[in-house]
């Protein structure tokens, strides 16, 4: 996710505090990963050093002066550029579980123990996440829907490994 983006894009319904768009970002997205106070003003500094933002005011309070940033017409430009750019898929090549069941193979320990594991715990996350759609509201139902798919692509691929495991091993460890 694009942080810069993202709080650009929390700054056209009008110019925010950091603090206030922190607190948008938790809410819309930072439930399982909230945004970090410095994070959100490293990221505001960067995109004024860009001229992607600009200072709308600064007004004094009992510690230090607070920012309230404005997106700017260049801003604007670059989060309708973003999103209207399509992401890229991510073809999962690389993954660490695909490693360690090839270094478990390669290493004569039992893949199938790593895959029982690893299915137990695809399980136990998407029971969490079955309970937290069923409590959430629309947007929490979409993100848990979206990491449920994922979740069962991946037991799909467990269950496809597990079955050609002895084929496996034997192109493995040749």
């Amino acid at each position: 996710m694009s942080i810069g983006h993202t709080l650009l894009a929390l700054l056209e319904s009008g110019p925010r505090h950091g603090y206030d768009l922190k607190r948008a970002f938790d809410e819309h997205f930072g439930q399982d990963r909230p945004l970090h106070y410095g994070q959100v003003y490293s990221t505001m500094s960067r995109l004024l050093k860009n001229g992607l933002v600009e200072v709308d005011a600064i007004e004094a309070g009992g510690g230090p002066e607070r920012k309230r940033y404005a997106i700017t017409d260049a801003g604007v430009t670059d989060v309708s550029r973003w999103l209207t750019q399509p992401e890229k898929p991510e073809p999962y090549l690389q993954s660490t579980l695909y490693t360690k069941v090839i270094l478990a193979l390669l290493t004569g320990r039992d893949a199938t123990d790593l895959l029982d594991a690893q299915r137990a715990e695809h399980l136990r996350l998407m029971r969490a996440l079955t309970e937290r759609k069923r409590h959430g509201d629309l947007a929490d139902q979409l993100i848990c829907d979206h990491a449920l798919f994922h979740l069962d692509a991946d037991l799909r691929w467990l269950e496809l490994t597990a079955k050609r495991l002895d084929q496996l091993a034997a192109t493995v460890t040749v």
